[in-house]
């Protein structure tokens, strides 16, 4: 029996150029690469200007999110999207470095993966051990999601309904609840 096909959520970003151009080309043709028999992009957001973090690590970003209904396993498609990555030359060398392309699955329908423990573990992390430690595995949600603007200003474009399963706060919440300073920090294109 084939996986069921669920609703995605990506977050996209980059800061430096691909072989392909700018960050706002390289989002373009990232975009064109994700439809595939099982995988239908649904909505993508506007474009927006966002602040390098950590700041001043370099250039702005040009950040967007996308919706995706999929019948991919969140595993299965997190590898669709490194794929998409190191196609236009993202190479996974400092974490939360210098990058052409960022493809991060922030979130599978409702899904707490790989469970609630170890998601709590690393949503709980200290800004420090964030920059220290990956995880292993896939973490979903998105651990650090509700705390950055340039992932939720382009996400309420998408799905500002959507709610976050451990919180339980909508998309529109988590963005109202951040400081005014860093959601205006986050600009259209």
């Amino acid at each position: 029996m084939p996986p069921k096909a669920q609703t995605y959520l990506i977050a996209l970003g980059g800061n430096m150029p691909s072989a392909l151009g700018g960050p706002k080309t390289t989002l373009r043709e990232a975009l064109k690469r994700l439809p595939r028999p099982g995988l239908t992009l649904e909505a993508v957001s506007r474009f927006f200007q966002t602040p390098c973090f950590p700041a001043g690590a370099g250039p702005d970003y040009v950040n967007a999110a996308a919706r995706l209904r999929c019948d991919l396993t969140p595993r299965a498609l997190l590898q669709v999207l490194h794929r998409i990555e190191a196609d236009f030359g993202r190479e996974r060398v400092q974490r939360w470095g210098m990058r052409c392309l960022d493809l991060d699955l922030l979130a599978a329908a409702d899904a707490v993966l790989p469970d609630r423990q170890t998601y709590d573990h690393w949503h709980g992390l200290g800004a420090e051990a964030q920059r220290r430690e990956a995880p292993a595995e896939l973490i979903l949600p998105h651990p650090r999601l509700s705390e950055r603007a340039f992932v939720l200003v382009p996400l309420a474009d998408i799905a500002p309904d959507w709610v976050h399963p451990v919180s339980h706060l909508s998309v529109q919440e988590m963005l109202a609840a951040l400081p005014a300073a860093e959601k205006d920090s986050v600009l259209p294109f």
